[in-house]
């Protein structure tokens, strides 16, 4: 059976997807990203002899990621199908259909730790005064490059974002994260000023009622795009000469580390970001302690 082939009956596969949908509430992209590292997977071990989920045991699975790590995949792209993996295993136990979990002592591949890029406090100033204050919809990018900073939001988030959960009085926002969990998040001043101008002046000329309520507009009225935002931020800045590429997350990631370079408590950050777990949150304590080690070397007469 190749990868594009469905998966025999017997394991469940459109159940599994109904489960991570109606029951864990996930997104659609993100069903889509399980299924994808799940059939890969059950096509591997249907090729190697099983026929239903109670043949699959721990040593095939071990087997299975020994061939993905043959065959050059990253071990992040490994942990990420081995989550997956786990989960339909652990579903299929919750329902029933299994006895044993296969994946109990499925050891994950060692991964480096990565620090996420982010921008110094310089550039980020330099980033949202890129925009051209002669267009017209200067208002709306600098709004949307303010808030991206200001509150650590995905761009997904963004472009979800709607009027009726925008509180300009209270200062807050209600976004919906991943598996469509929501959270308030502050808007600080500057961004609610840019927000207000752009609201009051731009978005009223924009709105032809077709924008399903959504903030953030393109010119022709309609909710705007990812593409956009991420062709915003980056257009932003190359103006203001900074050369590596910078990204919407980039934008998040200098969020959090700016948050916790002040004294932020890692558990503030957390609900902040919208991580449901706070390992996720931590790499920025390493993060700061790069950047202290790198002061210390810069600044420090032995350093």
């Amino acid at each position: 059976m190749s990868a594009a082939e469905p998966p025999p009956r017997a394991f469940r596969v459109e159940q599994f997807e109904d489960y991570l949908t109606f029951e864990r509430g996930l997104s659609r992209r993100t069903v889509s990203a399980y299924r994808r590292d799940l059939v890969r997977c059950l096509a591997w071990v249907v090729e190697a002899g099983a026929s239903s989920p109670d043949e699959v045991d721990t040593g095939l699975l071990r087997a299975w990621m020994y061939d993905l790590k043959a065959s050059g995949l990253a071990a992040s792209s490994i942990r990420r199908a081995r989550s997956a993996v786990r989960t339909y295993f652990g579903f299929l136990l919750a329902e029933g259909a299994l006895e044993s979990d296969p994946t109990d002592r499925l050891d994950a591949p060692r991964t480096e730790l990565r620090l996420p890029d982010f921008l110094s406090r310089e550039e980020v100033e330099q980033v949202l005064d890129a925009p051209d204050p002669s267009r017209p919809l200067y208002w709306r990018d600098r709004a949307a490059l303010e808030f991206l900073y200001a509150t650590g939001v995905r761009v997904s988030e963004l472009v979800e974002l709607r009027l009726a959960h925008v509180d300009l009085d209270e200062r807050f926002a209600l976004v919906f994260g991943k598996g469509s969990k929501e959270r308030f998040v502050p808007v600080g001043a500057p961004a609610l000023r840019a927000l207000e101008r752009y609201l009051g002046e731009v978005r009223p000329r924009l709105d032809t009622g077709q924008g399903e309520g959504r903030v953030f507009l393109n010119a022709r009225g309609r909710p705007i795009r990812r593409e956009s935002i991420w062709a915003l931020v980056r257009d932003s800045a190359r103006r203001a000469g900074i050369a590596r590429p910078v990204s919407p997350h980039t934008l998040r990631h200098t969020f959090a580390t700016h948050l916790v370079e002040g004294g932020a408590d890692l558990a503030a950050v957390q609900e902040l970001l919208g991580h449901a777990d706070i390992s996720t949150t931590q790499i920025y304590t390493h993060l700061d302690r790069a950047y202290l080690r790198q002061m210390h070397r810069r600044y420090h007469p032995r350093g």
